[in-house]
């Protein structure tokens, strides 16, 4: 479907389209519209997603629905409801990419099932960014025992953790970890989804309350024997069984790394860390140290974003890579370094191959705060 505000792929030989993504996509597109702008060789920008989203698809020229069966887990509007098998994703997205001449396609938030078919796209002439360059690679970042396990063969700084699949498999752990500061996260999620801190450390008058977790849901802290009760008294624990991960608390400042890669190098970067609503922008050479030969080790791909802690000796250390852009990633466009620009615009061929020394000079250090912004939604008959 063609959003007729912004229409032009009639006449262009080039396109970019982002899939679905978490919670970025309406920001990346609005920064390729910009360089849009900006440029002398023209292309169109090409958005999808499952649901109706006209929010993110305002900044698109041409927008396209994803296939997509259930639709009973969100409460987001939906296009229709199937009553024929549907065509995969993938496969849906590639037969309408050839149609308008797509050279790179950034999958977003179901990049497995991309890169799966990478040969395919690849034999198009379409240059696919999942984050990585196989499945393998993208299974191991999403299971961060897995990723954990990698990132100590290649000897880079990473949070350790144990795995328990059971309550008996948990108390056995606290026995044995239980004298230091512990916290709580599944094996694969998102967003922070059941990570918790744990209190099995301090002395019986120091741990946390047991209503405190419910009433300052936000510190994430929870009493031990409340957790341990409530793991092992979940229904949907039992009926969904959940693998975790207990792991030391690290007490270190936080980064968030927005990362431009191609096949595990570095082309451009910048980090940031937050103090209570405030993002600070920047170029941490001690961060990026451990996140280049963690890029290289994982053959990371696209746009990626990594999350590192620093202990108690001040050593960063790796928590996890979403092989997906962040939900964070405009907030680097402050620092004069628009990462969706320069990925995007190397990718479809409008400028030379960025080095990471030139992009790191280019960054100017900066405050950022992030405002909630309100979007109108009209009710469109969809073709």
């Amino acid at each position: 479907m063609d959003n007729l505000a912004n229409d032009s792929h009639h006449t262009t030989s080039k396109a970019a389209w982002l899939a679905e993504g978490q919670s970025s996509q309406r920001d990346m597109l609005a920064s390729l519209q910009a360089l849009k702008i900006q440029s002398d060789t023209p292309f169109n920008i090409i958005a999808s997603h499952r649901h109706d989203r006209p929010e993110v698809f305002e900044f698109a020229d041409r927008i396209y629905y994803e296939p997509y069966a259930n639709v009973v887990d969100s409460d987001e509007p939906v296009i229709f409801e199937p009553v024929i098998p549907l065509m995969p994703r993938w496969q849906f997205v590639l037969e309408h990419a050839q149609q308008n001449n797509v050279n790179v396609l950034l999958t977003g938030r179901n990049g497995v099932d991309y890169e799966a078919h990478r040969e395919i796209f690849a034999a198009a002439g379409i240059r696919l960014l999942t984050g990585a360059t196989s499945v393998t690679a993208l299974e191991t970042i999403d299971d961060k025992f897995a990723f954990m396990q990698q990132c100590h063969q290649h000897n880079i700084p990473v949070a350790d953790a144990w795995r328990f699949d059971n309550v008996a498999e948990l108390e056995a752990l606290l026995t044995e970890h239980g004298h230091q500061p512990l916290c709580v996260k599944p094996v694969t999620g998102i967003f922070a989804q059941g990570f918790w801190r744990l209190d099995s450390e301090r002395a019986t008058d120091e741990q946390y309350d047991s209503f405190e977790h419910l009433y300052f849901t936000e510190e994430k802290k929870i009493n031990t024997a409340q957790f341990i009760s409530a793991y092992a008294n979940s229904l949907m624990v039992r009926e969904s069984p959940i693998p975790m991960l207990l792991m030391p608390y690290l007490s270190g400042q936080e980064y968030s790394i927005d990362v431009v890669c191609e096949y595990g190098e570095v082309l451009a970067a910048v980090t940031r860390y937050k103090t209570g609503k405030i993002q600070h922008i920047g170029y941490e050479q001690a961060v990026m140290d451990v996140v280049i030969p963690l890029i290289k080790a994982f053959g990371c791909d696209g746009i990626v974003s990594v999350q590192t802690k620093a202990d108690d000796n001040e050593q960063h250390r790796v928590l996890e890579i979403n092989s997906r852009p962040s939900g964070g990633i405009a907030y680097t466009t402050h620092s004069g370094v628009d990462l969706t620009q320069i990925g995007f615009a190397y990718w479809l061929g409008l400028t030379d191959k960025p080095k990471l020394a030139d992009i790191t000079q280019q960054i100017t250090p900066c405050q950022v705060r992030s405002i909630m912004v309100g979007v109108k939604i009209e009710e469109n008959d969809v073709e």
